[in-house]
């Protein structure tokens, strides 16, 4: 749990977030009115960078403190739901199917391995996951631009079969938690079931935060929410990698 340090450093620094949220509300205003100009857009970008530095240095102290209770205490690993899409006549519907872990059907690729982006790079091999083709292009060219080399897998059993194959090749996996078919949580223990030494790190936003203490205790690496930083993925691929 948090102790009495940590709520005080949380409690001051979301008053603080709240001032400088009610400053850019106060900027957006005059903005829209165009009571101001040239130099309230501006401050109004650095109040919503001081806003999003700060949330994440919230985020980080309730994150680091979830690694040091999991770390000291194995919570027990339960059966989790693999999702799929039933599309009816009128929107998609989300069905939970209960799975054991381990016993997801792939099926065997004759075609070899998966393409690598970047073949040529000095650093290591990193399995990106997302189904936005758009994130999985920008975040391929920031980790190629570092001299990383990439693969991608746009869908939980797709980086399930690349693991598979490709696994003591990869360093690090970037999984995104929401994805077709099979959520995060449920593609991170079939990784676990294939080897139980992978290095993951989740990327989602804020909402998984009830899921990612579980996934923590099980053996989860790190969480990078998005949207994220050049830098902030960079610093986090370091942090794994290079420990």
């Amino acid at each position: 749990m948090l102790d009495h340090d940590d709520l005080k450093w949380i409690a001051a620094n979301v008053t603080e977030l709240n001032r400088i949220l009610q400053q850019v509300a106060r900027s957006t205003d005059q903005v829209q009115q165009h009571k101001a100009e040239g130099r309230s857009v501006e401050i109004l970008a650095e109040q919503v960078a001081q806003a999003s530095n700060l949330s994440q240095s919230i985020f980080d102290c309730v994150t680091a403190r979830i690694f040091s209770i999991a770390a000291s205490a194995a919570l027990p690993i339960t059966p989790v739901p693999v999702e799929r899409i039933v599309t009816t006549s009128d929107q998609p519907v989300r069905v939970s199917v209960k799975m054991p872990v381990g016993e997801v059907a792939l099926a065997e690729d004759a075609a070899g391995d998966f393409p690598i982006l970047n073949p040529q790079g000095s650093r290591e091999l990193i399995l990106l996951v997302d189904d936005d083709p758009e994130l999985l292009e920008a975040t391929g060219a920031v980790l190629e631009f570092e001299d990383y080399r990439i693969i991608t897998a746009k869908d939980g059993l797709e980086a399930l079969k690349i693991y598979q194959r490709m696994g003591k090749k990869i360093a690090l996996i970037i999984l995104d938690y929401f994805l077709p078919v099979m959520d995060g949580d449920a593609v991170f223990d079939e990784l676990k079931a294939i080897d139980p030494d992978v290095q993951v790190v989740l990327s989602s936003g804020f909402g998984e935060q009830a899921t990612l203490g579980g996934m923590l205790a099980r053996g989860l690496r790190g969480f990078l929410p998005k949207p994220y930083s050049h830098e902030r993925l960079i610093e986090q691929v370091h942090s794994i990698i290079e420990t």
